[in-house]
């Protein structure tokens, strides 16, 4: 299997972009697009991919029903509050309701998952992030659930080329860890900033996402950007057509390191509300994330650099107590309600 190392002197200047429409038909294209994968994931933990072959007016759909639900006043949203669902964590927050690196964020949103059942084992105990999805009368629900269906099969195609890339059979992850995937889903409203602000308040503080992989459609606005692993903070094109790719913990923890799950925050400095769609596909819910037997010595934990300070190599349990404990620390108002 390949080695490599994370290149942590890299001056990386921009973030990679890959046509990924050979993975998608098969054939003699796979391995270069795989390489393409693996050496992003080595170096920055972020790419872009074009020819994806999602269809441009689900996302059009969406963002224009999103953007009526936003716009309207905040007395109408907490109809679908996240209170609302419980232990399923499904539902809108307002903004500065949700917490990233201890402070509150500028931001507004929508939590969604699939949908579960009302006799699904794990809405009838209670476990958290699992349940039905809390969605205004019109054109929202249909718009983003169409979405998530189209970003399931990528997302999974996308991670045989990342197995390829690191040596393994292309199903692997089907096989081992996302058989019954966590797909969990946010759209994220940024209000413009005021002319006269001169605090600096993120929309998202510094993170790093839990999983194995997220795809992020955003509007034209930008204001994402990503930490080098020299230390600099590089600013991630916003551009029609493209998703922006980055890896999580969970593969982090996977490749000891050889992948990081690389932080990354949000400022909307455009002057207009700003729109951001991520897609979260990881392991099963009950799954154990165990290292790989990879070549070569893995990097050194960087669990002094990460913005919680906590090592992902050190933790022990399943995903989804991984992913519970994370999401009770963005919102320990509504844990402490659900769990009362």
């Amino acid at each position: 299997m390949p080695s490599g190392s994370h290149p942590g002197s890299a001056a990386l200047d921009e973030v990679a972009l890959i046509d990924v429409e050979p993975l998608l038909a098969g054939g003699d294209g796979v391995d270069e697009v795989a390489a393409q994968i693996d050496r992003a994931c080595r170096d920055l933990g972020f790419f872009r991919i074009v020819g994806h072959g999602v269809q441009p007016g689900l996302l059009t759909a969406l963002d224009t029903a999103a953007r009526a639900f936003f716009e309207q006043p905040d007395v109408d949203k907490e109809r679908f509050t996240m209170l609302r669902a419980g232990s399923a964590w499904r539902g809108w927050f307002p903004v500065r309701g949700e917490i990233t690196s201890g402070r509150p964020d500028r931001k507004e949103g929508l939590y969604v998952g699939i949908e579960h059942p009302p006799d699904h084992p794990r809405v009838v105990t209670g476990t958290p992030l699992h349940g039905a999805n809390l969605f205004p009368p019109g054109d929202l629900g249909p718009a983003t659930m169409a979405w998530i269906e189209a970003l399931m099969p990528l997302a999974a195609t996308l991670t045989r080329g990342i197995a390829v890339g690191l040596g393994l059979h292309a199903e692997w992850f089907d096989r081992h860890l996302t058989a019954d995937p966590t797909v969990l889903f946010r759209i994220f409203h940024y209000p413009a900033l005021p002319d006269n602000a001169t605090a600096v308040e993120w929309g998202v503080g510094e993170h790093t996402d839990y999983g194995l992989l997220t795809l992020l459609a955003q509007d034209e606005a930008g204001g994402l950007e990503v930490r080098t692993p020299d230390g600099r903070w590089i600013a991630v094109p916003a551009e029609p057509g493209a998703i922006v790719c980055n890896i999580g913990d969970m593969l982090d923890r996977l490749t000891e390191g050889r992948y990081r799950s690389t932080p990354h925050r949000v400022r909307n400095t455009s002057g207009r509300s700003r729109l951001s769609f991520p897609f979260f596909y990881d392991p099963s819910w009950d799954a154990t994330v165990t290292p790989l037997p990879l070549d070569g010595s893995p990097p050194a934990d960087d669990a002094a650099r990460r913005w919680d300070g906590a090592s992902v190599h050190a933790w022990d349990g399943t995903y989804g107590e991984y992913l519970t404990a994370k999401v009770a620390r963005v919102f320990p108002e509504l844990f402490d309600t659900v769990t009362d």
